[in-house]
């Protein structure tokens, strides 16, 4: 069994990473003094991950869209009884989700956590699909992707994706279509499971009032052994350009709502959390609240409270989103782009980018205090193939030049497009 402790050279805060002989990649943050226990349980297999083999495959296997959020829902069912029935015996309360590159199941506790531990590693290593079960299932997700095709905030932001990515299938729903979903049964649900369910390719984070070798004498207990089929995952090739540079849907909205995306270059490892963190700080810079832009369109009506930005980058796609409500995005849209376009040719104030990078190092020094936020920080980085503090150490070596490098080379006018979603008025 391979054990070490990752330690930050900044903060000198550390975890306990084991590499299980079951495949099984382990974090652990043994936070003492604190009351209450964070545990997800996770796999590298979100939407996107619709195509793959593995070595026992001759030929690349494709899969229905939304196949891994379904696959999610059904593993809270076993043979015997509902997974959160065992879990309201321990007092854990317990959830799951899905995201475009992952899945994760977790619970959080005050108290017996080894038991709540149990559970997590044992149903989810216990998959029970039936005929019937997947048949109900079907109707049920179907509905939930019919309320998320009413929803403006779920339309603005994927309408943006279609416009962004062409061949990429982040650009499709999380959940898939009701005509993909239709397609699926309980063999298809078991291969996926098997490919993607491999303790090879899962990790699992604990982070509170926990001791590690109770944690490791569960994972001996629970963990069944698997070997690694070498699973490749692959995308179809994306083009560098994109679709098209604008979308507008009619929905019974009142007041317009707006995405403004740049098609960014996709990037792995290291380098993507580097260009990640460059990329939020540059955002900040053009459009954070202290700025004029901000405080421009504030007062001219043109955004409000509301006004907002994000990275989001993944597995092959990557992109800067600026989002909030409008009665004219378009003249956002432009005042964005041109701030941009100023900022690289005359630069920014260099003052603002060291208040932005210290108010940022300052959140990510906080979030070390908070239970959840540290067994998230453990499982994004396993996820994202870096270390838990990596992020710290980022944001504590990045420039002023760095950052005005990334706009030059990322932030280009012809990788703007704009998703507005409005009334019929």
């Amino acid at each position: 069994m391979e054990k070490k402790i990752i330690k930050s050279q900044q903060t000198g805060d550390s975890c306990i990473y084991v590499k299980h002989p079951s495949g099984l990649d382990i974090y652990i943050c043994e936070m003492e003094g604190f009351s209450t226990t964070e545990a997800l349980f996770g796999t590298k297999y979100g939407s996107i991950n619709t195509m793959f083999k593995t070595n026992e495959d001759t030929e690349y296997t494709t899969v229905p869209e939304g196949i891994a959020h379904f696959l999610e829902h059904k593993l809270f069912e076993n043979e015997d009884c509902d997974v959160f029935e065992l879990y309201a015996k321990t007092g854990a309360s317990a959830n799951a989700f899905t995201s475009f590159d992952k899945t994760c199941y977790l619970f959080s506790c005050s108290k017996n956590y080894k038991e709540s531990l149990e559970i997590l590693l044992t149903f989810v290593q216990e998959p029970y699909f039936t005929k019937e079960s997947v048949d109900k299932e079907q109707g049920i997700i179907g509905q939930e992707i019919k309320m998320c095709d009413d929803n403006p905030e779920w339309r603005v932001f994927f309408n943006l994706l279609s416009c962004l990515y062409e061949k990429h299938p982040v650009k499709i729903d999380i959940a898939g279509t009701v005509e993909s979903i239709a397609k699926i049964d309980a063999p298809l649900l078991y291969k996926c499971y098997d490919t993607f369910y491999n303790l090879n390719n899962m990790v699992l984070a604990v982070a509170g009032n926990v001791n590690a070798d109770e944690i490791l004498e569960i994972c001996d207990k629970c963990l069944k052994t698997c070997e690694d089929k070498g699973l490749e995952t692959v995308f179809p090739e994306e083009p560098d350009s994109i679709v098209k540079n604008e979308c507008v849907e009619i929905q019974p909205v009142g007041t317009p709502l707006f995405n403004i995306g740049y098609k960014c270059t996709a990037k792995t490892g290291y380098e993507n959390l580097k260009a990640s963190m460059e990329a939020y700080v540059a955002a900040g810079l053009i459009a954070d609240p202290s700025t004029d832009l901000y405080q421009k369109l504030l007062a001219e009506g043109l955004i409000n409270s509301g006004f907002g930005y994000e990275v989001f980058n993944g597995d092959g796609y990557f992109s800067l989103i600026f989002s909030g409500e409008s009665t004219d995005a378009y003249k956002v849209r432009d005042a964005i782009s041109e701030k941009i376009e100023d900022a690289k040719l005359n630069g920014c104030d260099r003052e603002h980018f060291e208040r932005l990078k210290k108010a940022n190092y300052g959140s990510l020094v906080r979030e070390l205090n908070n239970v959840e936020a540290v067994a998230n920080l453990m499982i994004n980085a396993a996820m994202e193939g870096v270390e838990p503090y990596d992020t710290i150490k980022v944001l504590s070596e990045m420039t002023y030049e760095d950052v005005i490098e990334y706009m030059k080379n990322e932030l280009s006018p012809e990788k703007l497009a704009i998703s507005i979603v409005k009334g019929d008025a």
